[in-house]
């Protein structure tokens, strides 16, 4: 037997003993055919495995009503209010969400970007701006409507729903200094918009009269385990640190929980401030001083951009800066 990408309608077809036209009827539209023919059509397309071209469809229809979202990890809880929000606000306008993972890496990603453009989706959604020539390349030339998110930059390939990593690293800097903290360090993951946090932060050290912040790097996606020995290592190397702005909250948990083993009070001796919000921040003890990012909001607004766009209208704001919140609570 054929594999299931092997078959056709002409083949259901013949299997099914009925025309290729009755075929497609059943598969777009089971009300307008009989019982029997429906039972006899689904029975056979069941046996083989096969796929409607959907793709096939959406060209006769001059639209696919498909949308790609690229995002560096699918574990990592902190874009996962953004993607809700956006496969709930396509989904309202009869679109559907196809998600790719590109992880870390520019050529995975190019790679990733190639077979997405093959698919003429009616829109991607990425996630940073950090893309290779080539990935920019490809993006432009296609002339599919393109979104770029949880970035800032003035040169977005289309459009742009995001914030700047270099402020959210000099305000949280500024934010414990204020509180009283001279001896701050950092515990973050290696990516680019991670990086650039840490530029923004010792930035604004050097503004504020402070030492360098020591920095440990781990790899992306975090973990709770990583701030554990993030903290550790941090801590034997510079054991004067008396607070952490870690790259995210699974990081910020693991930092809590290593200090609680230390004997360590936050946030008399140590403050610790992450970056997301996760709903478990509130709840820890003490609760976690983060970063807050209105995922929905960006989620909402790239959809809003690429059901415009598709539909033939334009976009009269195509950069937005939704900015971000410090949340303070009890770790700092």
């Amino acid at each position: 037997m054929k594999k299931p990408q092997g078959f056709t309608v002409h083949d259901i077809a013949r299997l099914a003993g009925v025309s290729a036209m009755t075929v497609s009827r059943t598969l777009n539209h089971p009300e307008k055919v009989s019982p029997a023919v429906l039972a006899r059509v689904r029975e056979v397309v069941a046996r083989t495995g096969f796929v409607p071209n959907g793709m096939a469809r959406g060209l006769r229809s001059s639209k696919a009503r498909l949308v790609a979202a690229v995002l560096p990890t699918l574990v990592g809880p902190v874009f996962q209010e953004t993607v809700r929000a956006l496969n709930e606000a396509l989904d309202e306008q009869g679109y559907q969400l196809m998600i790719g993972q590109s992880g870390y890496d520019a050529s995975r990603e190019d790679a990733l970007l190639d077979a997405i453009i093959r698919r003429r989706p009616d829109g991607i959604v990425l996630t940073g701006i950090m893309h290779s020539p080539e990935g920019r390349r490809q993006l432009l030339a296609s002339g599919i409507p393109v979104v770029e998110t949880w970035d800032l930059t003035p040169t977005p390939i289309d459009m742009l729903v995001g914030f700047s990593h270099e402020r959210i690293g000099q305000s949280v800097c500024h934010f414990l200094y204020s509180r009283g903290y001279r001896h701050p360090a950092l515990i973050s993951a290696d990516d680019d918009r991670a990086r650039r946090r840490i530029e923004g932060f010792q930035g604004m050290s050097r503004t504020l009269g402070l030492d360098a912040a020591p920095t440990h790097l781990v790899p992306a996606p975090t973990t709770l385990g990583s701030g554990r020995a993030g903290l550790a290592a941090v801590l034997a190397a510079h054991p004067h640190t008396d607070a952490v702005f870690c790259s995210s909250d699974m990081l910020a948990l693991g930092v809590l929980i290593e200090a609680q083993a230390r004997g360590l009070a936050v946030p008399r001796q140590l403050g610790v401030v992450g970056l997301g919000d996760l709903d478990l921040a509130a709840s820890l003890q003490p609760a976690l001083t983060t970063v807050r990012i209105d995922g929905t909001r960006i989620g909402r607004t790239a959809a809003q951009y690429i059901v415009e766009r598709a539909e033939g209208r334009s976009v009269s704001e195509p950069i937005v800066d939704i900015g971000f919140e410090i949340i303070e609570r009890a770790s700092a």
